[in-house]
């Protein structure tokens, strides 16, 4: 067992060209709520989180993920799990406290896979809205639920997660010769944190935001298409097998992709066992709904080098024979 705590996905910090034009995007036609703004960043959180953020915009001359990151339990936990990566022989970038807006100490690390993940244990605190429905708006995201990343290999993935970080796995897609081809790992008590799908990366698929009911989600699309967002709109709306989740999937103005996301299940209970569903099911991709586009399944976005702040290179997959799936 992990001597650490992980708690649970926190925030993204995404590059964007145009702060301008994601603003309308993210509070105007998603409905986050603008905790504050600089010249070069804008943070957001969703109506009933109290965190200072869970998403920041950064000004950048390309779309980048910068990094994906994870709440940890206390400063101790933070400290035991830097430790494990240092002593598994992984690059360590601590990040001081004062050098992030609003969150304490943390540190960057590339995961086995090349994702850029942070982890930390302090943020600032603000108002929960959830009750302020006054100022709903939008979408009216809630808060940020999952992270889904593409990586050559889903097997090392979740080797390394579950094995090394505690991670549980919920659901499962399988290859008739038993391979994993994209599983869902959770921390907190839903079917998942962190997604990864067999696909050519590192790459970030999306980023998952949570909404209250189906029936959001909705009135998600009927605002966007009134604001002249309908061909921003990628699929959906749906209903996944996997999961049971009612999904919308959407791209920013720099083409990162969000899902609003809602009507999971409670995964907490110590003998829950994970769902596998075999790669030939249509059900685990579309339980309801129109298939994905031909760009669902080519097209996510590149992450940077924790140390250079480069792109990372991207490599085939491993198990590319077969058709591709779905992520959720």
């Amino acid at each position: 067992m992990a001597g650490f705590d992980i708690i649970r996905t926190a925030r993204a910090i995404l590059h964007v060209t145009d702060l301008d034009k994601s603003r309308e995007f993210y509070v105007k036609a998603l409905g986050f709520v603008e905790t504050e703004a600089d010249d070069n960043h804008i943070y957001l959180r969703g109506l009933e989180e109290h965190i200072h953020h869970s998403l920041v915009l950064k000004k950048a001359d390309q779309p980048n993920v910068e990094v994906l990151s994870y709440k940890m339990r206390s400063e101790d936990d933070l400290e035991e799990l830097a430790s494990f990566f240092e002593k598994d022989g992984f690059q360590v970038k601590w990040m001081e406290e004062g050098t992030q807006r609003a969150i304490g100490r943390s540190f960057r690390v590339q995961d086995v896979s090349g994702i850029p993940v942070e982890f930390f244990a302090k943020m600032e605190t603000v108002d929960r809205l959830l009750q302020r429905y006054e100022m709903y708006r939008g979408a009216r995201v809630q808060r940020i639920d999952h992270f889904n990343c593409m990586v050559p290999d889903v097997e090392k993935a979740y080797n390394f997660y579950i094995e090394k970080l505690g991670f549980a796995c919920s659901e499962y897609t399988a290859t008739e010769e038993d391979k994993i081809w994209a599983a869902w790992l959770h921390r907190k008590p839903t079917v998942h944190d962190v997604a990864f799908m067999n696909g050519k990366g590192p790459r970030v698929h999306h980023i998952g935001f949570w909404l209250s009911d189906p029936m959001s989600i909705i009135h998600a699309c009927d605002v966007l298409a009134s604001i002249g967002y309908s061909p921003n709109i990628e699929r959906g709306p749906g209903r996944h097998g996997l999961s049971n989740a009612f999904f919308l999937y959407l791209r920013d103005p720099d083409g990162h992709r969000i899902e609003l996301y809602t009507g999971d299940y409670f995964t907490g209970d110590p003998d829950f066992e994970p769902v596998r569903w075999d790669i030939n099911d249509p059900r685990r991709q579309t339980f309801w709904g129109h298939e994905a586009p031909d760009c669902w399944f080519k097209e996510a976005s590149t992450v940077l080098d924790i140390q250079t702040g480069k792109p990372i290179e991207t490599k085939e997959a491993a198990l590319a024979q077969h058709k591709p799936t779905f992520v959720i």
